[in-house]
């Protein structure tokens, strides 16, 4: 790295600001993510911190090392839709065992899905269900954390549910900046009977008996969604650890009430030192929403023609998420994507000139992730070294390239051609030249070339009409 390289720093929600990265342990740098629930195919929302946090994974990898970095994003197979689903498919099994068989092609499509677009496996992805009741090697669960809380003063029994008392916390709020006198107010709180306060939230509800649920010392029922991931990341990442991250969409109630719970079983003044949220995602505009019907899954656009009537690869994907930065909101459209597999393009036949001698990572590379994940910086700079590859044919330019583009998690066989797209525009060439428009004609050809694409006109020998050929230019 160059002599200006100052560290890592991160955007810390809890503070609002930058702030220089200092982990607790550098030998173990930790670091949990809310994943998806997996009760249906996930959508291209959940793409987004599945990419942003797999370039921290990395990043984190490469200034630690690999095997001082434990990246815990779980799966969310715990929900009343899937429990509902677990009792009604699967009624002789145990709950557990029935939710396994429910959500076990979801939870393996998510994970194809996110391998699909460049994404290193997690050090570890629990899933929910396995961490409600006691377990054998003695790791965090919902049921003794909830346990801790009622002890501590913290939560309270009423009407069959156990809830968390947010009068019982003086810094509740702390994330959102929230405080309970504004929830009180006119924040979508539901206002019951039984509870203390407005804001005061489910730990553990009740049961019926037509509805599935655990053993608990309250009775047959279910937890509630935050304590979910409070257990699972104090199980594998203990009390206080590094980093937690997630969609902004997550920072109130979800986070903000998993920070209650865990500082407050715990006894600890906080849960995790940096949260980083990635911003908003639109769909041509429009939030998405199925009611739209702009609503895609990321097996759809992987593998189906629905949006923009063709399938998008996953590198493309991938980069047409990173080209906005993770904390902006981001509009996913077919335009962004052409862009996105037009850069591609030209970074994959820079890059095919490399040697395959490996090459260090370009500093410039680091340097920039190194500063909140500035990933348009980092493309910039990948740009110009595509350009230096191209122009001048030069080796080095293309092994720094190559390193940075596996380096970032894009695959580097050279994308394949459309080969009906590619002739469909050559028939439209062949009629611009028909109307003597050649500007427009030498413009196809033009944009061709810097897809890797390069024409030959000529005649056919039987007729002497122009025929054109092409090939593809590495």
């Amino acid at each position: 790295m160059s002599n200006g390289f100052k560290g890592l720093r991160l955007h810390n929600t809890l503070t609002r600001t930058k702030e220089d990265f200092v982990p607790i342990d550098p030998d173990n740098v930790r670091m949990y993510v809310c994943g998806p629930t997996v009760y249906d195919f996930a959508h291209i929302g959940n793409a987004r911190p599945a990419i942003v946090f797999d370039v921290l994974f990395r990043l984190l990898r490469h200034l630690y090392g690999a095997d001082h970095v434990t990246y815990v994003r779980n799966l969310t197979d715990l929900d009343d839709k899937i429990n509902a689903r677990a009792l009604r498919d699967f009624p002789d099994l145990p709950l557990n065992e029935a939710i396994r068989r429910v959500t076990e092609k979801t939870a393996h499509q998510y994970q194809a899905d996110v391998k699909a677009l460049g994404c290193l496996e997690p050090t570890v992805e629990p899933r929910a269900t396995e961490f409600v009741q006691p377990r054998a090697d003695g790791r965090a669960d919902m049921i003794t954390l909830i346990l801790s809380l009622i002890e501590r003063g913290h939560a309270y029994e009423a009407q069959g549910e156990v809830l968390f008392d947010t009068g019982s916390m003086a810094d509740y709020g702390q994330l959102s900046k929230r405080n309970l006198d504004e929830q009180q107010a006119g924040a979508r709180v539901e206002v019951e009977a039984h509870k203390r306060n407005p804001g005061d939230f489910v730990l553990w509800k009740a049961s019926s008996p037509e509805e599935p649920g655990w053993e608990s010392p309250w009775g047959r029922g279910r937890p509630g969604w935050h304590i979910e991931c409070s257990a699972m990341a104090s199980a594998y990442l203990g009390e206080v650890f590094d980093i937690h991250g997630g969609g902004l969409d997550l920072i109130f109630p979800h986070h903000e009430n998993e920070i209650a719970q865990s500082r407050c079983a715990h006894g600890t003044e906080v849960m995790a030192n940096y949260w980083m949220h990635n911003g908003f995602l639109q769909v041509e505009g429009q939030k998405m929403s199925k009611s739209l019907g702009n609503f895609y899954s990321i097996h759809e656009l992987l593998e189906t023609e629905t949006f923009g009537g063709r399938k998008w690869p996953g590198d493309v994907l991938r980069l047409a998420m990173l080209m906005t930065h993770y904390r902006e909101p981001i509009d996913f459209s077919v335009r962004k994507l052409e862009e996105a597999e037009n850069t591609l393009r030209k970074w994959k036949r820079a890059a095919d000139m490399a040697p395959n001698e490996a090459a260090p990572i370009p500093a410039g590379v680091v340097e920039a992730l190194s500063d909140d994940l500035a990933t348009s910086t980092v493309f910039q700079l990948l740009s110009h070294l595509a350009g230096q590859a191209a122009g001048e044919d030069n080796a080095e330019a293309a092994a720094a390239l190559k390193s940075a583009m596996l380096f970032l998690g894009f695959e580097l066989q050279a994308a394949e051609v459309d080969e009906e797209a590619v002739a469909k525009v050559i028939a439209e060439r062949l009629a611009l030249i028909a109307a003597k428009d050649w500007a427009a004609a030498d413009r196809i050809r033009a944009e061709l070339l810097e897809q890797g694409v390069q024409l030959k006109d000529g005649k056919d020998p039987a007729t002497g009409e122009r025929v054109t050929t092409w090939e593809v230019k590495r």
